[in-house]
Order: C-alpha cells, then structure tokens, then sequence
C-alpha cells in the first residue's frame, strides 16, 4: 500500500463533532481547543481566515477546505480580522439565517498512525474548491438536521470521506509533501526503502536489503535517510513498527504475541521490550488503558521528529 494512503486510512472518526451553521455579519469563530483537528467547508458564502501571527489574513469561499490542528490560534470570520463576539465552533448558530452556511467537523485523534499524519502536516491547512468531495459535501448538507439512530455513523464516515479527499488534495499539490519522511518519499534513494518498509513492516529488514531495494549502498542509503527523514532506516522502522502495534493492541483481540509477529518480531519478550522504550508501558498496559500512555513516556517524547 502506498505509504500516504496507509496513513489516510487511519483517518477514522467516532462520534465526530458536526455542526452545519448558518451565519449573517458580523459573525466569527475561533475552533474549539478540545478538538485535535477541526475542518470547515462553506457550502455558501465566504470568510476570512486570520492567525494574528502579523500574516495577511486568508480568503475562504464555497467549496474551499479549511483544516486546523489544534492548539493553532486561528479566527474564521466574515470580513479580514473580525472578532466580533467569537464563539465555538460546535456551538449552535445564534441566527437561523444569513448570507454564509459552513459544515463543520470536529475530531479526536485516537490512532498512533494517524497521529504521525498530523505530525507531518503544518497546522493550518486551505485547499482550494474542487469537485472531489462535493458529493460528501452535499449530503451532509442534507442531513444535517435531527440524527436518527445510526445517522451518527453515516455522518462519521461521510466526515472520514470529506477528510481524507482534503488531506489528499494537499498532499498531491506540487508543494504539498512537508519535510521529514513523507517529502523523503519523492528521493530516488530514501523512496524506495521507505515504501519497502510500509508495504511489509513484518519483514526482517537489514540495512544491506533496504540498500539492495534503493538500488544504493548501504553507506548511501544511511547518510542521505537520515539527512531527509532525521533518523536513521532502522529506527524509522522500529518507530512505524510500534505505532501500528499500538493501534493494532486497541482495535484488535489479537494476543501479544500475534501482534508481535504481525510487526515483524519473532517473540513477545523482544516486541514487548521495544514497545515500552517507544511507548513507556508494556502492551498489555497499553492495552487495558485504550492507548492513553502517560505523555513523554520513553523515546516516543525524545524523538522530535516522530510523527
């Protein structure tokens, strides 16, 4: 699987936030910072992005995305700098009326995978109207009135959808691959080892046969992956191997064991050992916690360049 589409597919909500508001001016919001991520399209209208970081504040018109991470301080308004009376963005509309109608989503990162997504995407993100998501767009338009049983997963998932087409239109922008290992991704070296290692984690990967992959010697390989990535290939490899165990350790009644094999590692002791360096608890701590390790646990906090 491509090394983008594995990260997107970790893109999952559950219970997500969404609210569809009907603004007349003036009118601002700044994002609620309970969210790790909240998205907004307009559906009709415009608004003024602004960060108060002295940059000229940024249009956002009818069809156009807009992706904040949290704890970015960014104001959605009618006119260049407003900030007339903010209020959150899960909030209901004051009005019932007005001259623009956003669709908002708010979402909680659950997953170490997509966690590392977010590591490497900058904190706001505009990508301009396309015809890629109208569909989601449209029927969650549509359904944004009462949630009956089981509309929530419906909205869910359409929210997933409209996400992930947002993320992938930036992606794919000439400029969009960030620094770090998913700009590493286009390098004739550093690619090819890269889309080794995701396309089978489980691999007993050495220097020599990710070097062999590359088509480059294993001097090569080293030197210009950690240049580009920041880390050296094999503790690349650890770092994804524990984030998909911790993912797999939460969403799967797998055994340890049976996690252990499908990261690549022969025997619990050695798997369960690398997972409390990475994560700071053993699996089954992890485990019974639902992933909730303590904060700057281990290696995980050190690396300033995991994501």
């Amino acid at each position: 699987m491509d090394p983008i589409d594995e990260l997107l597919r970790g893109v999952r909500t559950d219970g997500a936030g969404f609210s569809r508001r009907e603004l007349s001016p003036p009118w601002s919001l700044r994002f609620s910072p309970e969210a790790d991520l909240t998205l907004v399209a307009p559906l009709r209208g415009e608004g003024w992005i602004s960060t108060g970081k002295g940059g000229a504040p940024r249009p956002l018109r009818a069809g156009d995305a807009l992706v904040v991470q949290q704890p970015v301080a960014c104001v959605l308004a009618d006119r260049p700098a407003s900030a007339d009376r903010p209020a959150s963005a899960g909030q209901p509309a004051e009005r019932p009326t007005g001259s623009t109608t956003l669709v908002i989503g708010t979402y909680q990162v659950r997953t170490e995978v997509a966690r590392r997504l977010l590591g490497v995407l900058p904190p706001l993100m505009v990508l301009p109207g396309g015809d890629d998501c109208s569909s989601a767009l449209d029927f969650l338009d549509a359904q944004a009135g009462a949630c009956p049983p089981g509309q929530q997963v419906v909205q869910d998932r359409l929210l997933d959808w409209l996400l992930v087409c947002t993320l992938r239109g930036w992606l794919d922008q000439p400029e969009g691959l960030p620094p770090g290992w998913l700009g590493a991704l286009t390098d004739d070296a550093v690619g090819p080892a890269l889309r080794a290692m995701h396309a089978a984690p489980e691999h007993p990967w050495t220097l020599a046969a990710l070097a062999a992959e590359a088509g480059v010697s294993r001097t090569t390989l080293a030197q210009r992956f950690a240049r580009l990535v920041g880390r050296p290939p094999l503790t690349y490899l650890t770092d994804w191997r524990m984030a998909l165990a911790a993912d797999l350790l939460t969403e799967s009644t797998a055994t340890v064991a049976a996690v252990a094999h499908q990261v690549g590692y022969a025997d619990a002791f050695g798997f369960s050992a690398a997972f409390k360096r990475i994560h700071g608890v053993s699996p089954s701590v992890y485990r019974g916690t639902g992933g909730r390790a303590p904060e700057c646990a281990g290696a995980a906090c050190a690396d300033g360049n995991r994501a």
